[in-house]
């Protein structure tokens, strides 16, 4: 310590500043990495023990350096060893981040592999050297006697410490350059574009070493060349304020480096392997940057008021506490901006009201949550999101955005003989591909079902992670919701189609049967009948035709004859009662409707087809219970009634319940009966669903069977 309250306290806060962001870099770098390259294990690995030098940096600044004793060589050497192997590490690093061990040979191997062995023989004998003065300094008498003979070795009067140092460091910051100028082929996803990206981050921060190497070996070649004279206590007594500042400068400069270092590692995921940066990392990384500020301010003040150890103690405990709140209260700020940013994306697009009331293919809106997508969410100055496969009819033509762009897609055939891996998102050159840089594919069980196509952010940034991740979940969403919606429309077309077709086959059979075939079999029994006494084969006749009369009269009265247009005009509750009344009375010997006025209001509010809907499940209940109500035999000895109730509590609900013979199994569901396979309810209770209303059959044999069709608000 100088005695100088301000610059030791400020040296202390530049040296905890370090501490803190080269510990949570190298832990960052290696938690969140690919653990299979060895590069990112060396980066990881410097800068911890960038972390390492800067804690020895602070004990020694707190010890001082006029009393040398076994605790001040221990700082020493933890401090010596990361200044002597950094320089080197760095060089791996940007070697390995350049390509150097990516393919052989390639141009960045041949320039360097000759000095890549120079600078390991000279890392290895500055680790040699220092094992050496540590040894010297641990031999009595410590008084630097040994270590002042070891000075005395030079080379044109300039220390070989000085000089082998100087070389080592210069030559590593060179070489880094060097690699960083003409790097390597890269194997990589967008190895390229995040090598263009990074490099002036890596340049800035090599610069910055180099000027930091130049003030080391400054500063090293004055303190060691004086050494050959006097000793180091005359040494640093006579300029405790001059090495106190110039050490400053130095770790200032050095906090200005591993800020520019942790800047590149957050924005382009340069040490973990990753594709695509982490807008996560980056908040956290901001954080950290805040915490490093904070408790490094707190700790040099509290040095410059010369503050007891228990106030510095208080005073962190509740920076803790502060840095923690903050660090809440954002997290939530954060999930609301999330939340708001995603809710035109989030909000119900009303589905089964577009998909009842409307019968084009734009009843389901996807538009507008893929713009709100593309805007709010993924920023991008333009993207496409478009149905491959089986899904493209459903889905119809691409979605662009921004509207007022003019549609100019990429051949998608070249995109997708790229896929290979459904959670990787594939780099496109924007020169060749309308100025989309990015294609996510989109997947489902069945495949590939469509591909997210992303031009450039605003800015020019790069795409998070989290954004992709965004873009594919979201896009998957949207084309299934595309997709089904027409599926379930079409459907509900067919099955109108369908029921309108079977209406007019009904009442052409019966206009067919009542007034031509009817009448004429009417003819020919009054024909036949005054035969029939003296043959006995026009007496079958006879009788077979009048069988056959009674057959087709029954079919008649089964046969429906309330059209689907009633609906629409008398409203579900009156013409279900119509066609029970015109239909089946003659099938029921009591028929007990409870209906309550609300319900015969508010079923008019319901939409035409879902009225249908309902409607045409209610008859098919009916008609099983006048068909199968008296059992397998139609035992008319049992009397049969039926009780229609319609309430509305939150929604529509029909209840239709006879005293019949019941379901087989009693089981509760829409099982066949032995007249019956079932399949009538069956359609009618997805034909429910489809609506978003319910079906549901309970039955006790012998004894009732209640079908219970609800329709929610």
């Amino acid at each position: 310590m100088t005695g100088n309250l301000l610059l030791d306290g400020a040296a202390m806060s530049v040296s905890i500043f370090n501490i803190i962001l080269l510990t949570w870099l190298g832990l960052t770098v290696l938690f969140n990495s690919d653990r299979r390259a060895w590069g990112i294990w060396l980066g990881g690995l410097g800068l911890l023990m960038g972390g390492a030098f800067f804690v020895s940096h602070s004990a020694l600044l707190n010890l001082g350096l006029i009393r040398l004793g076994w605790n001040v060589v221990f700082w020493w050497a933890v401090g010596l060893v990361p200044a002597i192997t950094l320089p080197f590490l760095w060089y791996l690093v940007v070697l390995w981040y350049a390509g150097f061990w990516e393919e052989r040979p390639s141009g960045l191997h041949r320039r360097q592999r000759g000095w890549f062995a120079l600078m390991l023989l000279l890392a290895g004998a500055g680790l040699g050297g220092l094992a050496l003065g540590i040894f010297l300094l641990l031999t009595p008498p410590w008084q630097f006697v040994q270590m002042r003979l070891f000075l005395r070795w030079s080379v044109l009067g300039v220390p070989m410490l000085v000089l082998g140092y100087s070389l080592y460091v210069m030559l590593c910051i060179g070489l880094s350059l060097d690699a960083l100028g003409r790097p390597g082929p890269a194997r990589r996803v967008m190895g390229d574009m995040a090598r263009q990206r990074a490099r002036p981050w890596f340049t800035a921060v090599s610069l910055t070493l180099l000027i930091v190497g130049l003030l080391t070996i400054g500063v090293m070649g004055w303190i060691v060349q004086d050494a050959r004279h006097r000793p180091f206590y005359d040494i640093i007594g006579a300029n405790m304020t001059l090495i106190a500042s110039l050490d400053l400068i130095i770790a200032s400069l050095i906090g200005v480096s591993v800020t520019l270092l942790g800047q590149a590692v957050v924005s382009y995921e340069v040490f973990t392997g990753k594709t695509l940066p982490r807008r996560g990392l980056w908040r956290h990384w901001r954080r950290a940057v805040f915490l490093a500020a904070g408790y490094s301010l707190l700790v040099g003040g509290s040095m410059f008021l010369d503050l007891r150890p228990i106030y510095s103690l208080l005073l962190t405990a509740l920076l803790i506490a502060f840095f923690y709140a903050l660090f809440s209260w954002r997290s939530y700020q954060e999930r609301e901006r999330t939340i708001d940013s995603l809710r035109p994306f989030l909000t119900s697009q009303r589905l089964y009201e577009q998909l009842l009331t409307q019968a084009d293919l734009s009843a389901v809106d996807i538009t507008a949550p893929f713009h709100a997508l593309c805007a709010n969410v993924l920023d991008a100055r333009m993207a496409y999101l478009t149905a491959v496969g089986p899904l493209a009819p459903l889905v119809g033509p691409p979605l662009v955005y921004p509207p007022t762009h003019q549609p100019a897609l990429p051949p998608l055939a070249d995109i997708t003989n790229q896929l290979q891996n459904p959670q990787t998102p594939i780099p496109l050159d924007p020169d060749q591909h309308g100025g989309v840089v990015w294609a996510v594919p989109l997947w489902s069980e069945r495949g590939l079902i469509g591909l997210f196509l992303l031009g450039r952010k605003w800015g020019n940034g790069l795409y998070t992670q989290e954004e992709i991740d965004v873009a594919r979940v979201s896009g998957e969403r949207l084309i299934d919701t595309k997709a089904s919606a027409e599926m379930a429309r079409r459907l509900m077309d067919l099955q109108r189609e369908r029921l309108a077709s079977t209406q007019i086959i009904d009442q052409q059979t019966r206009r067919v049967l009542h007034d031509d075939i009817l009448p004429e079999i009417q003819m020919a029994i009054i024909t036949l009948g005054s035969q029939t006494v003296h043959n006995d084969v026009v007496g079958e006749a006879v009788h077979t035709l009048t069988r056959a009369h009674k057959q087709i009269s029954n079919l008649l009265r089964d046969m429906p004859t309330t059209k689907a247009p009633e609906v629409a005009r008398l409203g579900l509750v009156e013409a279900l009662q119509q066609a029970v009344d015109q239909e089946f009375a003659q099938a029921f010997d009591e028929v007990v409707w409870q209906v309550t006025e609300t319900a015969v209001t508010q079923a008019k509010t319901i939409p035409t087809l879902t009225a249908e809907v309902i409607f045409y499940a209610a008859r098919e209940v009916v008609r099983n219970a006048a068909k199968y109500g008296r059992g397998e035999k139609g035992a008319m000895e049992r009397p049969l009634r039926l009780t229609i109730a319609i309430t509305w509590d939150k929604g529509l609900r029909v209840q239709i319940e006879d005293n019949g013979v019941g379901l087989t199994d009693g089981g509760g569901t829409a099982v066949a009966t032995p007249q019956g396979s079932g399949h009538g309810l069956a359609l009618h209770t997805t034909m429910m669903a489809v609506i978003g209303g319910e079906l549901a059959v309970a039955s006790i044999p012998g004894q009732l069977t209640r079908v219970v069709l609800s329709l929610p608000l």
